[in-house]
């Protein structure tokens, strides 16, 4: 078992898992991934197969050659590369950076020196331009000359070591030998040496979540980027990375649904594969880090978490609406598998001056881009289902028009590595353009924090847990008793088919503990515009009442046994298809509750409210049907 210190338990369990449950990761050994990621790092073999040649990162030789050889053929490459030097060219009148903390973190910082190093690396390497290095010496100076990274936060840390590690890389010695002997000090001193002594050296480098990623692939970087200054460091740091990745890639098993969300998997999976292409650039193999059970497929769970509206499905801390420019990230996916339908080529064929700010990794993303040769197009399915920490369901047309069909559901529990909510049973629809049922996604952590509220314990009466977009009183789910759902109560989906009128099951029961014998809910695409979600609950000596939730931003109008919400001129109808002595009533949320809940226009709940008394023989079989428009065939008392 890995050596455990004091100061990760204190850290780990304030970022959110209870003592049980981190010990039960720490002491588990994903079963079988040892055998597919292997280490052979020391000092010898560092010394021995480590690429001798600058650059080594991402770029090399081959890479680089293929890369100008696509930018004088591939339109796709061409335009990309004609937004990164507008980029480039708008950093030149961008101030140098200062070390200005925000709270806790220096990572926007961070972010914004990795973000410059790949507009102008990636045109240094390809134009030689002096001009372009000099302000690249001017850039890595100025955050070199800081007095720390700030690694009480390590990510601030490991995103700076990448980009002075790209700095120095991309421009392959021709920086002044002073600017590489300081930015080389820097990576050792403010980088690898804190990475030991300030966490003790496994925090956050074992933790199973996307700190382990970044946090590893920052110092692989550096450690690369240093080596024959200082083997033996960068050798035991590599070695400590190939041993910690393993506990981070097992929660993208067993079918690629990243249990922090879409724009999670963004994060966690760009350090991922940029960590996998400096190892293959460097090395020559990744050692086995991209045949984790489940990652190559995440690109299918990122690719259906885009829903037609461009919003995401935005469950857990996820942001919720993507970029309009093309998934970088899942270029890389494209370039791996051959698979075209994760290279958004459309997207990247936006005007140049169009496509703004790029991501902070758009310049390694040119590489994978450049790399991708099509092998098959295989289509996505219009249902899927992703099992995991956080499992969910989807249901899509499969053009994925900006009109059609959209449905996301989940099980899963509130203790999810840092960014779980109680939103076991919740879903979100799209129909006709219009998002009728919402997720409130993810709320700006720095506001929280600096109010001293305590957003990242994540125990069942931790203040986490009275915020709206966090807790079940802010999802399309149900309640009992309007008591807070069991934050280690886990929800599987137990049942999915795949069919004419797909459909899956959540088991809820464990989300609700006592408050029922039996909990379970399955939704149905029972038409090509609608969705049937039945409730199933046996109750116990303690139910008192359940609350059928939706939330919404729609208009809403009260009908007899139902409602109709209107939304930029669409309509949907809802129908409880069940009892006909049971109504809706909303309640809103807008303002929400609390001064520091995430402020979200005209959003209200859709609720029914259902006491025991109400309800025959201590078993509610509830059915709710949301249909598009006026819908003859879906009226009520239709057979199924």
């Amino acid at each position: 078992m890995m050596k455990v210190s004091k100061s990760f338990i204190l850290m780990a369990i304030a970022f959110g898992l209870s003592n049980v449950l981190l010990q039960a990761k720490l002491q588990q050994t994903p079963q079988g991934l040892n055998d597919i990621m292997k280490n052979p790092m020391s000092l010898e073999f560092l010394q021995k197969n480590l690429l001798q040649s600058q650059p080594r990162l991402i770029l090399n030789s081959t890479t680089e050659a293929i890369l100008e050889d696509q930018l004088l053929s591939d339109p796709v490459v061409q335009n990309l590369y004609q937004a990164i030097e507008l980029n480039a060219e708008m950093i030149l009148n961008e101030p140098l950076l200062k070390r200005e903390q925000i709270g806790m973190r220096l990572l926007h910082v961070s972010r914004e020196m990795l973000y410059r190093m790949n507009m102008l690396g990636l045109v240094y390497r390809m134009e030689q331009d002096a001009f372009i290095l000099s302000r690249i010496n001017e850039e890595v100076i100025a955050v070199c000359r800081f007095s720390d990274w700030n690694p009480s936060h390590f990510l601030d840390v490991a995103e700076m070591s990448l980009a002075v590690a790209l700095a120095l890389d991309w421009t392959a010695g021709a920086l002044p030998e002073s600017t590489i002997e300081l930015a080389q000090s820097a990576l050792i001193e403010k980088g690898l040496i804190p990475s030991w002594t300030e966490t003790d050296g496994y925090f956050p480098f074992h933790y199973p979540n996307n700190w382990n990623q970044v946090c590893n692939g920052g110092m692989i970087a550096a450690a690369i980027t240093v080596a024959e200054r200082a083997p033996e460091l960068a050798a035991k740091t590599i070695s400590r990375a190939l041993d910690g990745l393993p506990h981070a890639m097992a929660e993208y098993g067993p079918d690629g649904v990243y249990p922090e969300g879409s724009s999670y998997w963004e994060y966690a999976s760009a350090y991922s594969v940029l960590t996998i292409a400096m190892l293959e650039s460097a090395f020559g193999h990744d050692f086995g880090y991209s045949e984790f059970p489940g990652f190559v497929e995440s690109a299918v769970f990122r690719t259906l978490s885009n829903a037609p509206s461009d919003w995401y499905y935005n469950f857990a801390d996820c942001s919720d609406q993507r970029s309009s420019n093309g998934d970088l990230i899942l270029a890389w996916f494209a370039s791996k598998t051959g698979n075209k339908t994760f290279l958004e080529e459309t997207r990247f064929l936006s005007p140049p001056d169009k496509m703004g700010r790029l991501e902070r990794w758009a310049g390694a993303a040119l590489v994978w881009v450049a790399g991708f040769e099509e092998t098959n197009t295989k289509p996505l399915p219009s249902a899927w289902k992703g099992d995991g920490a956080n499992p969910i369901v989807i249901f899509r047309d499969e053009n994925n028009a900006a009109n059609q069909y959209y449905f996301g559901g989940k099980g899963g529990r509130g203790l999810v590595a840092n960014h779980g909510n109680m939103d076991g049973g919740s879903f979100v629809f799209e129909l006709d353009g219009v998002r009728w049922a919402v997720d409130p996604g993810r709320q700006q952590y720095h506001e929280l924090e600096k109010t001293g509220f305590d957003l990242w314990n994540m125990c069942q009466g931790c203040e986490r847990w009275t915020l709206l977009a966090q807790n079940n009183f802010g999802h399309s789910t149900i309640s009992v008793n309007d008591q807070l759902h069991l934050v280690e109560g886990f929800a599987p989906i137990v049942d999915f088919h795949n069919g004419e009128k797909p459909f899956a099951k959540v088991d809820l029961t464990a989300a609700f503990g006592s408050l029922v014998e039996m909990a379970s809910r399955k939704f149905t695409r029972d038409s090509d515009r609608s969705l049937l979600i039945e409730d199933m609950i046996d109750f116990s000596p303690e139910t008192k009442w359940v609350t059928w939730q939706m939330m919404t931003t729609a208009d809403v109008q009260l009908t007899e046994n139902g409602a109709t919400l209107r939304q930029n001129g669409e309509r949907l109808d809802l129908q409880i298809i069940s009892h006909q002595n049971l109504n809706f009533s909303v309640i809103s949320l807008s303002p929400p509750p609390l001064e520091i809940d995430k402020k979200i226009e005209n959003l209200k709940r859709l609720e029914i409210h259902i006491p025991v008394w109400l309800v025959d023989e201590n078993h509610l079989n509830l059915k709710v049907r949301l249909s598009g428009g006026n819908q003859a065939h879906l009226k009520e008392g239709i057979k199924r």
